[in-house]
């Protein structure tokens, strides 16, 4: 970024001396060095950038033993929900598969839950109610 910000510095100075091509060099040479930045930026930082996927390698082993400590507990104790109270707010990290009516809902909105998810559902007028 500072030699980024050199080059601008350094062009702002020479403005005034410089002929309209070479203007429009330096531009470009601007434009490509922020353009360069952004790129390694998001290849570093962006959604599926190196940061985010190293992250996801190393939690996924703990997150992994998590789920399965806590599905053991909720079997064992009979439970139909567990809550977390650690994060703002509280989070459901588990819930008896018997209570999920996600189904049902998209039902209602005409869009067909068994649906490949890549493929775009519409809601459609359902003249259904369930009951």
């Amino acid at each position: 970024m500072l030699k980024i910000e050199k080059l601008e510095r350094a062009f702002k100075a020479e403005e005034p001396l410089l002929t309209d091509p070479m203007k429009q060099q330096r531009r470009q040479e601007i434009t490509k060095r922020e353009n360069e930045v952004k790129e390694l930026n998001n290849k570093i930082f962006g959604y599926n950038g190196q940061y985010h996927q190293r992250r996801k390698d190393v939690l996924k082993p703990v997150m992994d033993e998590l789920h399965r400590a806590v599905e053991k507990v909720a079997r064992q104790k009979q439970l139909r929900m567990i809550l977390d109270k650690s994060s703002e707010g509280i989070a459901m990290i588990y819930t008896d598969p018997r209570d999920d009516y996600s189904d049902y809902v998209l039902e209602e909105l005409g869009i067909d839950p068994k649906a490949n998810p890549n493929q775009t559902n519409t809601p459609t007028q359902n003249t259904k109610t369930k009951q």
